[in-house]
């Protein structure tokens, strides 16, 4: 039973890090509209912010199965 209630609760954490994806790449893309000439530095920041968002889940996915058994 406990494992069932951690497997829920990861999947509810795991909406953050996807809307949080979602809002890095949203104003990425609202700011190479705007300033065309930022692409390559924005697209670093981009992704980097990307990388940071994504090692949450990983981490949370990693804490189901250490805290699951």
């Amino acid at each position: 039973m406990k494992g069932d209630i951690t497997y829920l609760g990861y999947g509810l954490a795991a909406i953050g890090p996807g809307i949080g994806v979602g809002l890095i790449f949203a104003a990425y893309i609202n700011g190479v509209a705007r300033q065309p000439e930022a692409r390559g530095m924005l697209q670093t920041i981009a992704f980097t912010g990307m990388a940071l968002t994504e090692a949450l889940a990983i981490l949370g996915l990693v804490f189901v199965f250490v805290f699951a058994g």
